[in-house]
């Protein structure tokens, strides 16, 4: 979540008038880090800041300058030579050469530093620096409005209005607004402060609970227009006609809906402050009226939808269900078939919208809009998750919804909208407030005991703190008593419903680095020994390992697309469909798979993650693709892991899973030196590996059938070997391995040969022993590397070669390999060559050409001044 700081802070305001009080507010916004440590503190952990300008780069770096003369350049007919005064960006004034028309001395103008970096109006950033241009010194650029991103004239250079002081930044004449955007890490049980008003909420108490003068306290910033005394007396919309005709058939789904009618609309484009806030938070700015709606969103955390009041069929509203497979054509044009379970918004035609998920093609505002029906309503975390998954839409709508609003904020953000719209967009209040709100929600009533608190907490804290504490939270106290409080929670704090909770809010207020630590601990630990199972595994591992293999963990839940891709081979042998295949009629998911190979889940969060794996195969060739893209060609994997298969109809399971050892293996045999044999792998150096673990566990095969093509691979229900062997064991099939078919290496971008090898785990563990394992992740950055041709004195050891190159390499030198020495008649009698490669790697960061090379630079002066070696280029 994207929290804007100059949007935060005008949700706070001082609880006095006093400048002191001011100035008090003004320093905790000053420091950005500080007040994000505070939010952290809270419970609102920040994971990252950054920087927003209005304009690309902030004109960091452009003042300014005063023209004082304007003279033809001498060697060019279309330049002028001009010295301009840039106050004190500079002790004397600047030589500029300036190719504009309408240059002229005594014109105040933009002009771009020495070191300055400019952001053109849609193009590419570029630097400036000193410059001669025709034999003639330019320290710097007078600027034309598109060649600073303020517009895109570029028929001369901007000429300012009036006489601004030479020196003055740039950015204060055009109004730059910088700001810092905090990246929140919201976990999902804060629903309340999945906006900008809920984290203000937060850090008004977290200020006020600490607070020890009237000074230091501050409020809560509300419109006028959305103030609760308003919606509480029935003010709202009070006197303006008849309620537009809404009915709520499914108030289970629906716990609230309200709607005004607005006339006299005029879309357009939305004011420049408007735009800011949401370009600060990566929100794209669309017409005054979307862009009202995503502003509310995000200062009050509730949803809005805006009709377009003469598409709505009929006149009225209907929030329904439709039957299983109706259609619906969603804001983008793609047809979709509704679930039974899908709430809609509908005219009296059919669905206009998926209720809190998606807007529907013919119902949103476009540029002719001059009526809308603005919506603001509640429905239920359930239903809306359940259709989000079930479709793959991940709107910003459907992530506050599916958290759980508060039912009680729908008429206050909707009267924050229409006061905006009124202001934005002209639009006149046409209709009364249809509310359908037939249970209203009140505040929990929860008990908070005194022992309680102090048990959990760890001490006993002042009880006039705790008070405040939870006034602050706005927990209002219906009875005390010497006991405890009775306290009724505030209808958004849906994570709030006992009294351990009560206790937390209490905690993350109060903060839990002023608790102090116990002088004793007591604890009772037995870690036990390891498990059969673990030892076993551990076993298994340590071979592996010893092998040079690395463990590798990953998502039993695949891309089913990817695993159709693989396994239409075997379909196209069989004459049909491809196995698991996903139709248009979802038959394939229930989440049975009884139809094919695949079991695909019901309610998929990732429209590319939604299928149980039926191999590993699956998980470790998207790692064998994301190390090759990485230039980690050469992989020995491995993991443990389940498989799961879909059993046919009637079975007493929808699926079964088995336990299973995978290995992948690609790239070259050995480590590439100057000894090197085979240089890639090839069939017998996976069947070594797999058949060396089987030993190692004493399981022999009883029988070997050998898989001399794709064509037999197939028939044995293995499609994505080109060749390869199935071993058995006491009769079962406990081992199979192979060189994977170009088929499946394509469907996975693989860049090199792949080999892999399956064993039946299953029956490893019911016949041997079990122990823990570990693993060795992959570095998070990849290596780069550097050859290195030398030309040496024969009696130049490589002892002393190797020494002085990881000497200068320093650190991040992570190998060094010797893969060439020649010595012929190619090279001077007393001579001999070697290839050094040098691989690279800085663990923090993506290595620099200029960086290499600088590193490469000195091995290279230290190889040829110490060891007297020409490099061969």
């Amino acid at each position: 979540m994207d929290i804007s700081l100059n949007w935060l802070r005008q949700c706070l305001a001082p609880a006095t008038d006093a400048s002191q009080a001011r100035d008090l507010l003004e320093a905790r916004f000053a420091d950005p880090a500080q007040l994000a440590d505070r939010l952290t503190a809270i419970g609102l952990e920040v994971e990252g800041m950054r920087t927003w300008t209005s304009l690309p780069g902030g004109l960091e770096g452009l003042v300014v300058g005063k023209v004082l003369s304007a003279e033809p350049h001498p060697n060019a007919d279309r330049l002028q030579c001009t010295r301009v005064d840039v106050g004190a960006a500079s002790e004397e004034p600047l030589p500029i050469v300036c190719g504009a028309p309408n240059v002229a001395a005594g014109q105040h103008v933009v002009v771009a530093l020495v070191g300055s970096t400019l952001h053109p109006t849609g193009g590419e950033a570029f630097d400036i620096k000193k410059a001669k241009i025709r034999g003639e010194r330019s320290m710097g650029m007078i600027c034309a409005e598109d060649e600073i991103g303020t517009g895109q004239s570029h028929d001369g250079i901007i000429v300012l209005e009036g006489s601004p002081a030479p020196g003055t930044p740039a950015a204060e004449l055009f109004g730059v607004e910088t700001d810092t955007i905090l990246e929140i890490g919201l976990t999902p049980n804060r629903a309340d402060a999945h906006h900008h008003l809920g984290v203000a909420r937060d850090l008004v108490a977290a200020i006020n609970a600490h607070a020890d003068s009237d000074a230091e306290r501050v409020r809560l910033v509300l419109p006028e227009s959305a103030r609760p005394e308003a919606m509480q007396s029935g003010e709202l919309f009070a006197g303006t006609g008849e309620p537009y005709p809404v009915q709520v058939a499914k108030p289970e789904a629906c716990t609230r809906y309200m709607g005004v009618l607005l006339e006299g609309v005029s879309v357009g484009p939305s004011p420049d402050w408007l735009v800011r806030r949401l370009d600060a938070i990566g929100v794209k700015a669309i017409n005054n009226v979307v862009d009202t709606t995503n502003y509310i969103l995000h200062h009050w955390g509730q949803p809005l939808h805006a009709f377009d009041a003469d598409k709505i069929r009929g006149g009225e509203i209907r929030v329904d269900t439709w039957p299983e497979g109706t259609p619906f054509v969603s804001l983008e044009g793609t047809e979709r078939k509704l679930k039974a379970t899908d709430l809609c918004i509908n005219d009296a035609e059919g669905p206009m919208c998926i209720a809190g998920v998606y807007g529907g093609l013919n119902s949103g505002v476009s540029a002719g809009t001059t009526r809308i029906f603005l919506e603001s309503a509640r429905f239920d975390p359930l239903w809306i998750r359940r259709t989000s998954s079930a479709h793959g839409l991940r709107t910003d709508a459907a992530a506050h919804f599916e958290k759980g609003t508060d039912p009680n904020l729908p008429p206050l953000a909707l009267a924050h909208a229409v006061a905006l719209l009124e202001e934005l967009a002209g639009a006149r209040v046409a209709s009364g407030l249809s509310d359908a709100y037939p249970k209203p929600v009140e505040p929990a009533r929860v008990r908070l005991g005194w022992k309680a608190l102090d048990r959990l907490i760890g001490e006993t804290l002042p009880r006039r703190q705790v008070h405040r504490i939870l006034d602050a939270l706005g927990m209002e106290t219906a009875a005390e008593d010497a006991e405890g409080l009775d306290l009724l929670v505030p209808t958004d704090k849906t994570d709030v419903t006992r009294e351990a909770d009560l206790i937390e809010e209490v905690l993350r207020i109060y903060g839990m680095d002023r608790i102090a630590a116990p002088a004793f601990l007591r604890s009772n630990m037995d870690f036990g020994g390891a498990t059969a199972m673990e030892r076993l595994r551990e076993k298994a591992a340590a071979y592996l390992v010893g092998a040079g293999c690395t463990e590798i963990f990953t998502n039993p839940i695949v891309g089913g697309k990817a695993v159709d891709a693989v396994l239409e081979d075997a379909a196209r042998a069989a004459g049909g469909a491809p196995n698991g295949s996903n139709d248009s009629s979802g038959s394939g998911s229930k989440g049975s798979g009884k139809e094919g190979h695949r079991v695909a889940l019901a309610n998929s969060l990732n429209a590319h993650l939604d299928t149980l794996r039926p191999e590993l195969l699956f998980g470790g060739l998207e790692v064998l693709a994301y190390n090759q893209k990485r230039q980690r060609g050469d992989q020995r994997l491995f993991e443990f892991g389940r498989r799961f298969e879909a059993l046919p109809e009637g079975s007493e399971k929808p699926f079964a899973e088995g336990e299973r050892l995978a290995l992948w293996l690609s790239g070259r045999a050995e480590p590439e030196s100057w000894r090197s044999g085979r240089a890639e792998l090839d069939h017998h150096d996976v069947k070594r590996l797999a058949l060396g673990l089987m030993a190692r566990f004493g399981l022999r095969a009883d029988k070997v059938v050998y898989l001399n093509n794709a064509e037999e691979a197939r028939q044995a229900g293995l499609p994505w070997f080109a060749y390869g062997e199935i071993h058995f064991m006491g009769g079962e099939k406990g081992l199979t391995f192979g060189r994977l078919t170009g088929h499946t290496e394509k469907a996975y971008d693989l860049q090199e040969p792949a080999f892999y090898a399956d064993v039946d785990w299953g029956l490893v563990l019911r016949q041997s022993q079990q122990q823990p394992l570990r693993f060795k992740p992959v570095p998070r950055v990849p290596t780069v590397r550097r050859d290195l041709a030398l030309v040496l004195p024969k009696a130049t050891r490589y002892a002393e070669v190797e020494q002085l190159v990881r000497q200068q390499a320093g650190s991040l030198l992570r190998h060094l390999d010797l893969f060439a020495v020649y010595e012929g008649d190619r090279l001077e009698a007393g001579q001999k060559s070697y290839g050094l490669a040098l691989y690279l790697q800085d663990p923090e960061a993506t290595l620099t050409d200029k960086r290499i090379d600088k590193i490469m630079g000195k091995v290279i002066r230290r190889c040829e001044t110490e060891l007297a070696a020409v490099i061969r280029r």
